[in-house]
C-alpha cells in the first residue's frame, strides 16, 4: 500500500487517479483515468501503454475494471529508484500528450500513436516522422545507461484479437508423437 500511494501521490498532479477514499488514498493499486486524452489529444490508454515500453516498461493492466484507463499496482519488494523510474516515465508521457493537446505536435503520427519503437525501425535509412529517432528511443536521460528495447513495433491489436493463428506444429503431428 505503501508503493501505491506514494506513486499515486507522484502521478496526481499529471494524471487523474480513480476511486480514492474521503482522504485521497488508494489501497494496494491506483488508476489512472486516460479517457478524457481520446476527445483532447486522440490518444488512448493503448497508447501510453506501447510508449511505456519505450521507457522499458511492460504495460500495466488495461481498461479494467473501467475502460481506457490504466491500473498501476506496484510490488512493495520495488525499490524507490525503480518506482521513481516508472513515475517519470508517465510523467514524460503526461508532456508528450500536452504537447498533442496544446497543438505543438500532430493528433496523428506523433510518438504516442507510433510507440514502440523498436531498434529496427530506429535504424532503417528513411524517418518520416515528426519527431526525432532520439526523441523515439531516448525520452529520458537514464535510457542512454539502461534501455530494454521492445522487440517489434506497434500491432493491431484488435486484428491480431480476431485473426488467431498458431505457429506451432499441426495438431495431428502432435497427436501421433503422444
Amino acid at each position: 500500500m505503501l508503493n501505491a500511494n506514494y506513486m499515486r501521490s507522484r502521478l496526481a498532479s499529471h494524471y487523474k487517479i480513480l476511486y480514492t477514499n474521503k482522504n485521497g488514498m488508494c489501497a494496494h493499486e491506483f488508476i489512472l483515468d486516460a479517457r478524457e486524452f481520446k476527445e483532447s489529444a486522440g490518444i488512448e490508454a493503448i497508447d501510453i501503454a506501447k510508449r511505456l515500453q519505450d521507457f522499458g516498461f511492460h504495460a500495466p493492466t488495461m481498461s479494467w475494471p473501467v475502460p481506457n484507463t490504466l491500473m498501476i499496482e506496484p510490488t512493495e519488494s520495488e525499490s524507490l529508484r525503480e518506482l521513481d523510474r516508472f513515475c517519470d516515465a508517465l510523467i514524460a508521457i503526461r508532456k508528450e500528450i500536452k504537447a498533442i493537446e496544446s497543438g505543438e505536435v500532430p493528433r496523428t503520427n506523433n510518438i504516442l500513436t507510433n510507440a514502440p519503437h523498436p531498434m529496427v525501425d530506429l535504424l532503417r535509412g528513411d524517418w518520416d516522422r515528426p519527431y526525432t529517432r532520439e526523441q523515439a528511443a531516448y525520452p529520458l536521460p537514464w535510457l542512454r545507461v539502461k534501455k530494454f528495447w521492445p522487440s517489434v513495433a506497434r500491432l493491431d491489436d484488435s486484428y491480431g484479437d480476431l485473426n488467431l493463428f498458431c505457429t506451432c506444429d499441426p495438431v495431428q503431428e502432435e497427436e501421433g508423437a503422444l
